[in-house]
C-alpha cells in the first residue's frame, strides 16, 4: 500500500474514531449491564415474582385479564398485551393515557394469568436499568437522540473498516499478536490497541451495524405503517370510529388458525402504532431461536373478530427483528452473555486506548512544531 493511501486511511480512521468515541464509550458502558438485565433485575429485587401454584392451575380468560388491567389503571387505554419470556403465566400489559401515547410515557405491569393479580414491574417504568436502556437507546432525547446514535454507529463502522485496512501494512514487519514490551509505553499501547481491535473486528462490526438498525427502529416502523399496514387496512379508510371493542377472549385462537404453527408474541390494540383504529393486531412468531424474532401480524376486525389480513414481513422489519438479539447477545444463554460482556470490555479498552494514543501523539507533535519555528 502506498504511503499516500496509508495517510488517507489513517486520517479517516483517526477522525471517525475520535468523533464517535465519547458516544461509543457511553454505549459500551451502558450496554454492559443490559446484557445481564434479567439477572440485575432479580438482584435489585425489581423482577416480577408470580405465586407458586400447581402446574395444572387453569388460566383466566384473556378478556378477564384485560378487565383486571383496566380496573388497575382506570381511565387509561390498553395499548399492548404480551407474554413473559421466562414464564407464560406472566401476562404483560402496557397502558397509557391514550392508545397513541408514545412508548416512553406508557406504564408497564404484569398480570398473573391464573389469578388475575397485578404484579408491578419497577424496572420497566424507572430505576437503574431503565436509565441504562434510555441512555443506550436514545440519550433521553427521543428520535433525535436515536438518529444521533445511528450516525455515531456509522462512524464507528467506518472506523472499524479503516482500522482493518491499516492493520495489514502496520503488521508487515511484525508477527501477529506481537506486543513490544521492550519499547515505550505508547508503542506497547499501540500494539495492544491494534491487537484487540483486529481480534474483535468481526464482533464490533456486527454490534455496530445492528446498533445502527436498532437506532433507526422508529423510521423502520413508520415505513412499515406507511407501506404494509396502510395497504392491509385500506378497506377501513372511511369506516366510522369504533364505539365498542369486541372481547379479546377468542383473539389468540383466531390468530392461531390464520397463522398455523406459530405462537403469539403480543397483541396491539386499536389505535396503537402497530395496529389501526379498527383492528386487533396479533403478532405471531416462530418457535426456533431465529424465527422467534420474525413477527407476522394477523389483523382482526375489532368489532366482528374477522381476520382481514395476514401480513407479509418486509425485509426491513426482519432486519430490525434480528438486529436486537444480535446486538445484545441474548439468544444463546449464559455463555453468549459472558462472551458478549468480555467483548464489550475489550471494546472499551480499544476506545480508551485510541484516545490515549491520539493525545500522546498530539502532545509529542507540539514541541516538534515549536522547534521548527
Amino acid at each position: 500500500m502506498q504511503a499516500k493511501t496509508i495517510r488517507r486511511w489513517s486520517f479517516v480512521h483517526t477522525w471517525t474514531s475520535l468523533i464517535c468515541t465519547l458516544f461509543l464509550l457511553l454505549l459500551a458502558v451502558t450496554g454492559l449491564p443490559l446484557i445481564f438485565h434479567h439477572e440485575i433485575d432479580h438482584l435489585l429485587g425489581d423482577a416480577p415474582e408470580l405465586k407458586v401454584l400447581p402446574a395444572d392451575t387453569p388460566r383466566l380468560d384473556l378478556q378477564q385479564l384485560v378487565l383486571n388491567a383496566q380496573a388497575h389503571r382506570p381511565g387509561e387505554a390498553m395499548q399492548y398485551v404480551g407474554w413473559d419470556e421466562d414464564d407464560r403465566n406472566g401476562v404483560i400489559a402496557i397502558m397509557a393515557a391514550t392508545a397513541a401515547t408514545e412508548p416512553n410515557a406508557s406504564h408497564t405491569f404484569m398480570l398473573d394469568a391464573r389469578t388475575g393479580e397485578v404484579v408491578e414491574m419497577p424496572s420497566a417504568n424507572g430505576g437503574f436499568m431503565l436509565t441504562m436502556l434510555r441512555l443506550h437507546v436514545d440519550l433521553f432525547a427521543g428520535l433525535p437522540g436515536k438518529l444521533l446514535l445511528a450516525f455515531m454507529g456509522l462512524l464507528f463502522v467506518v472506523a472499524i473498516i479503516s482500522g482493518g485496512v491499516l492493520y495489514a501494512p502496520f503488521m508487515r514487519r511484525l508477527d501477529f499478536a506481537t506486543v513490544r514490551h521492550d519499547k515505550s509505553r505508547r508503542l506497547r499501547w499501540l500494539d495492544l490497541h491494534n491487537l484487540i481491535g483486529i481480534v474483535t473486528l468481526t464482533w464490533a462490526l456486527v454490534v455496530g451495524l445492528t446498533g445502527v438498525i436498532s437506532a433507526l427502529s422508529d423510521l423502520v416502523i413508520a415505513a412499515w405503517r406507511n407501506d404494509s399496514l396502510t395497504a392491509m387496512v385500506a378497506p377501513y379508510r372511511d369506516a366510522p370510529p369504533l364505539s365498542e371493542l369486541a372481547p379479546v377472549s377468542r383473539v389468540l385462537d383466531i390468530a392461531a388458525e390464520a397463522a398455523p404453527g406459530m405462537q403469539p408474541d403480543f397483541i396491539a390494540f386499536p389505535g396503537t402504532r402497530f395496529s389501526s383504529e379498527h383492528h386487533y393486531a396479533v403478532f405471531m412468531k416462530g418457535s426456533t431461536h431465529l424465527t422467534a424474532h420474525l413477527l407476522t401480524p394477523v389483523l382482526i376486525d375489532a368489532r366482528t373478530l374477522a381476520v382481514t389480513a395476514v401480513g407479509e414481513r418486509p425485509w426491513y422489519m426482519d432486519a430490525m427483528g434480528l438486529s436486537q438479539p444480535l446486538h445484545f447477545g441474548d439468544y444463546g444463554g449464559r455463555p453468549m452473555q459472558i462472551l458478549w460482556a468480555l467483548l464489550d470490555v475489550l471494546t472499551i479498552i480499544v476506545l480508551a486506548s485510541g484516545v490515549y494514543l491520539w493525545w500522546v501523539r498530539r502532545r509529542a507533535a507540539v514541541p516538534a512544531v515549536e522547534m521548527t519555528r
